[in-house]
């Protein structure tokens, strides 16, 4: 695979920026050549990381030899992948916007919905569904891994507030307006809703959570909502905790789910 380390100058963000990208445009000499995968398009996964996370290497370069798809990873700070009010700080269209059309350009992927997946854990989970909502002609797919998906918990949180993993000012910075943020476009709810309403094709999602995780409540009312406006939607739920131990089995599952169709 060749693995590239790339700098350019966002507007999205106001400033140079980097992001990893592996791409599976070799094969060894002691590899097999019969691989129905070869014979396509070679298809682009986003993978977005978590809180205090940052872009690196997520460990499924044979996966993406395998399925033949690209792998970009770039880096979302500590801001949920949000457009927020604040110039240079614009993270949803710098993924779903911006960083889509430089590859275009530059690669040649990620030329239609079908071709174009994204992935997160955590935080990058709301990311992931998140920006799969907003751009849904962009990304056809969406996984979600353990999803931060806390607006409920921090709706109404006041100034001096804190729960131990951020302040109300931190929330209110990725957020916006605490007191009116579950009918605001940074609740995926609302988009989905949305989308709905205007009759628009939603991707498809897989979310999966570890039953001693702290954020399995949070998933399942999620996926109850889904089930509840009547989108299709795969969930599952399994032994595990809020670490890399019950990640690194799902992302096994998720790119089957992607590639092959397997739940």
């Amino acid at each position: 695979m060749a693995y590239f380390k790339i700098e350019f100058f966002s507007n999205s963000l106001r400033r140079f920026v980097n992001f990893d990208m592996y791409i599976p445009n070799d094969i060894k000499y002691d590899e097999p050549r019969e691989n129905k995968y070869q014979h396509r398009e070679t298809k682009t996964l986003f993978l977005l990381h978590g809180y205090t996370g940052s872009a690196n290497n997520w460990g499924i370069d044979e996966l993406a030899k395998k399925y033949n798809f690209a792998m970009v990873m770039p880096n979302g700070e500590n801001a949920f992948w949000l457009n927020q009010t604040a110039t240079g700080h614009k993270y949803c269209s710098y993924v779903g916007e911006e960083l889509i059309e430089y590859i275009r350009k530059t690669f040649g992927l990620c030329k239609n919905a079908e071709d174009t997946y994204v992935c997160g854990i955590s935080m990058g989970g709301f990311g992931a569904l998140h920006t799969g909502f907003y751009y849904p002609n962009t990304f056809s797919k969406i996984a979600a891994m353990s999803p931060a998906l806390i607006l409920h918990d921090i709706a109404g949180m006041k100034p001096e507030q804190d729960d131990g993993v951020a302040n109300y000012e931190y929330y209110k910075n990725c957020f916006g307006d605490l007191e009116n943020v579950l009918e605001s476009k940074s609740n995926p709810e609302t988009l989905v809703k949305e989308l709905k309403a205007e009759s628009r094709k939603i991707p498809q999602i897989y979310m999966c959570c570890g039953t001693e995780d702290f954020l399995i409540e949070n998933c399942r009312n999620f996926h109850k909502f889904l089930d509840g406006e009547n989108v299709p939607n795969v969930f599952l739920e399994s032994k595990g905790e809020h670490n890399s131990i019950f990640w690194n089995e799902y992302i096994v599952k998720v790119v089957e789910w992607m590639f092959e169709g397997y739940i």
